[in-house]
């Protein structure tokens, strides 16, 4: 089995063009088409960044097809805000 290892520097901007990235753009532009991120004036945050880092993990570590990372992506994001949610309620007890 083949690892990926990506690293993710904490960004001091809070839009990142997406010419400046290690990615092509319009492989960002068809990620933004499908919905599984989103872009404003050819830049996207870096949460959008950290996403595109996931999908590729899933999808090449994994062997997970696009549709389906992007289902995953989508699903580990609700869990990751019901997590935030349960903390929430127990700390407001």
């Amino acid at each position: 089995m083949n690892f990926i290892q990506i690293r993710y520097h904490g960004v001091q901007k809070e839009r990142l063009s997406i010419y400046h990235l290690e990615f092509h753009p319009e492989m960002i532009r068809t990620l933004s088409e499908l919905g599984i991120i989103e872009i404003s004036d050819d830049c996207i945050t870096p949460e959008q960044l950290k996403r595109i880092y996931k999908l590729l993990r899933l999808k090449n570590c994994l062997g997970v097809n696009l549709p389906g990372a992007a289902i995953i992506l989508d699903l580990l994001d609700r869990i990751e805000e019901l997590q935030e949610e349960i903390e929430r309620l127990k700390r407001a007890r």
